[in-house]
């Protein structure tokens, strides 16, 4: 099977092939760095970064940029709320969003443009719409206009009257139609500008995308991705200026959108107030886990984020870490199941390809012979590659969070406990072994020794 993707845009499971086999193109929405990220932001980079790797495995080769979001409003307003500059608010959080993803699992893309370093390209933009009569100069300010794309609105298939409520848009005087969007804004002299031939300003949101992604990519490119919540207004305000702007030409051939995180009943956003953040996630919990907790649903649905849901990650964890541990004596190279791609190829059915990687392991479980565990191994090694998940040393994994002084103490009574039973001092060696349980240590005895693990 080939890869297959369902395109938004088309509301249909389609074959991809990329334009140029020799370098497809992706495009993924990043972060405006004003402050640290929630998971829900992560689900994406984490799931399109599992279907990068499968094109690369594909084509040989492929360009993903995403960007960063480095002039905004919302900047704006932390920088004045923490009385600091404006660089050191973006700085800042863009530096913590890369070692947050980084955490996770999450390599980073091939370009990673930020909007202030393509400011030119983004006035050379908005004087070609506003040339072929698709946006307007008013009162300091470039719009877009709404009117002049027929095709405005396919993204999300609703007319533009329901799209302009939807998006509860201000009409300001200025603006010939209530739905025409900003593409470029004056700026105060305590804000970010640049000189353009509409004043001293900053861009507006929607058209960084485009210009960012016409510059690194091309006028038209394979895939374009991010979460559902951006299809209206973002993704449908960069469809219509970058084909205006392109005498045509499609934007993006495909449209990926991931579903939303559901936490405490509501989706996770920071205007609601019910997030977590990655940054306090991956130091309170294995990042692996929570890696595993964002592909354990299907990318296009809704996600309920809970605690149970990362301790179950971490169980499942346990066990398939335990297989890898018991097979440690097993020479074995990872190789990527035909299975385990063509269930990658079906949409990113990476819930699918979880459980195949349970199957596996428990194949590998009850395995006899050393070429089926060699096999086996080299199975559930390559399956994990795939997701992105397995590939630490098991010891590393049930040691996660140690310092080596105490991995030193806990096998020191370990082997006091050893030695005690070995002298019929059971009393000893339940005191011993309470006091690890006391301390989250959890004792198993196998025909090859004592092995432990912090629960």
């Amino acid at each position: 099977m080939s890869l297959h993707l369902f395109n938004s845009l088309t509301r249909r499971v389609e074959p991809f092939v990329p334009l140029d086999p020799a370098r497809p193109t992706m495009y993924v929405c990043g972060p405006t760095v004003y402050n640290f990220v929630h998971i829900g932001n992560a689900r994406g980079p984490v799931v399109f970064g599992v279907l990068a790797e499968l094109l690369r495995r594909r084509y040989g080769a492929l360009a993903y940029a995403r960007n960063i979001t480095d002039v905004d409003d919302k900047i704006n307003n932390a920088a004045r709320e923490q009385g600091v500059p404006i660089t050191q608010i973006t700085t800042r959080f863009a530096t913590a969003y890369r070692e947050d993803m980084a955490a996770l699992g999450v390599k980073a893309p091939d370009l990673e443009p930020e909007a202030t370093a393509h400011i030119g390209q983004i006035i050379e933009m908005i004087q070609r719409l506003i040339a072929s009569g698709h946006a307007y100069a008013a009162e300091g300010h470039a719009l877009f206009s709404v009117g002049s794309f027929a095709d405005y609105g396919k993204l999300s298939r609703r007319d533009t009257e329901e799209l302009i409520a939807g998006a509860r848009i201000d009409v300001a005087p200025y603006k010939r139609d209530a739905g025409d969007f900003v593409l470029w804004k004056p700026s105060t002299d305590d804000l970010p500008g640049w000189d353009s031939p509409w004043g001293r300003g900053r861009p507006g949101w929607h058209i960084e995308c485009s210009a960012m992604a016409a510059a690194h990519l091309g006028e038209t490119i394979d895939i374009h991705a991010g979460g559902v919540d951006l299809q209206f207004p973002h993704h449908e305000n960069e469809i219509a200026q970058s084909e205006c702007a392109h005498g045509g030409k499609p934007f993006a051939r495909f449209w990926l959108h991931n579903g939303m995180l559901n936490f405490g009943g509501a989706k996770m956003a920071k205007s609601v107030g019910n997030i977590q953040r990655v940054h306090d996630l991956v130091r309170e919990y294995p990042p692996e886990a929570l890696r595993l907790a964002l592909l354990s649903a299907h990318y296009r649905q809704p996600l309920e984020w809970s605690d149970a849901l990362i301790e179950q990650s971490i169980r499942t964890l346990d066990r398939l870490y335990g297989t890898l541990r018991d097979l440690a004596d097993m020479p074995a190279d990872a190789a990527i199941p035909a299975a385990v791609e063509a269930m990658l190829d079906d949409d990113l059915n990476t819930p699918q390809v979880l459980a195949e990687i349970a199957r596996i392991a428990g194949e590998a479980r009850k395995a006899e012979s050393m070429e089926d565990k060699q096999r086996l191994k080299g199975e559930l090694l390559g399956a994990g590659v795939a997701l992105g998940l397995l590939q630490q040393d098991p010891a590393a994994w049930f040691a996660r969070g140690a310092s080596n002084d105490d991995d030193g103490r806990i096998q020191a009574l370990i082997d006091e406990r050893v030695a005690a039973k070995k002298a019929r001092d059971f009393a000893r060696a339940d005191a011993i072994r309470d006091q690890l349980a006391a301390e989250g240590i959890l004792l198993e005895d196998t025909p090859q020794g004592v092995r432990w693990k912090r629960a």
